[in-house]
């Protein structure tokens, strides 16, 4: 099986990988020391099971989970130094935890679990709350922007990029599919969303499309399909 840890710690990262390089059947594909790497590491590499440090800075592993693909979403283990987060885990459906430091005798219980079971863990994104800030990273850096700084979102042939009120574009690992469902923008057409707060007015055109004009003076198309969807939700309609 292949496996990611994430871990904001060094030493507990190594540590579990130490234990990790000795089982036979398992690869570990990759380490990350906090969820933004982790977060491009799930999407790129398809992990099979994440060992997932629960109390990590800026962004928690629970907030991490809420920003994963449901249908990407990989069994978890939850890693943790503090008892309490452990009914914690249970109750977030994920497939196990293991409190840190590993004992090694428990963490072959939890192989064996994963080895008996290969259906992925329940949708942990569900139980997640909503998303007030999204990670956009850049060059040596993570930028963390607000949902309400976002006008709309635009998926494209390169990724997703945010456009925030400033005119600024920024790349996110999260899916349009993940910020539809995670945050307030609404979809107006299968490659974008737009946050509802930033509508000026919507320019009704010919053809039966529409146009989405936004507070900066951007312009965000509507579909067809979607444009009587929106104005109910917009409560247009």
């Amino acid at each position: 099986m292949n496996v990611l840890i994430v871990d904001d710690e060094t030493p507990a990262r190594e540590e579990i990988a130490r234990l990790l390089s000795r089982v036979a059947d398992v690869s570990i594909v990759g380490q990350c020391a906090n969820a933004v790497e982790a977060l491009a590491a799930i999407n790129h590499l398809h992990p099979d099971v994440v060992f997932l440090d629960i109390n990590m800075p800026q962004i928690s592993g629970l907030e991490l989970l809420g920003m994963l693909d449901p249908e990407e979403m990989p069994r978890v283990v939850f890693l943790t130094a503090y008892s309490e987060y452990a009914l914690k885990a249970f109750e977030q459906d994920a497939f196990d935890y293991l409190l840190k430091p590993v004992d090694p005798a428990r963490l072959d219980v939890t192989l064996q679990r994963l080895r008996r079971d290969a259906a992925p863990t329940a949708d942990l994104s569900k139980l997640a709350a909503p998303l007030r800030q999204i990670p956009c990273p850049g060059h040596q850096r993570v930028q963390l922007v607000k949902v309400e700084q976002v006008e709309y979102a635009n998926s494209t042939g390169t990724g997703v990029f945010l456009v925030t009120t400033d005119g600024v574009e920024h790349f996110t690992e999260l899916t349009l599919r993940t910020l539809e469902e995670r945050t307030p923008l609404l979809r107006c057409h299968r490659q974008y969303l737009v946050n509802p707060e930033q509508i000026l007015e919507i320019v009704f055109q010919e053809l039966g499309g529409a146009e989405i004009v936004t507070h900066g003076g951007r312009r965000v198309p509507v579909s067809r399909r979607l444009l009587g969807e929106l104005k109910e939700k917009l409560g247009f309609a």
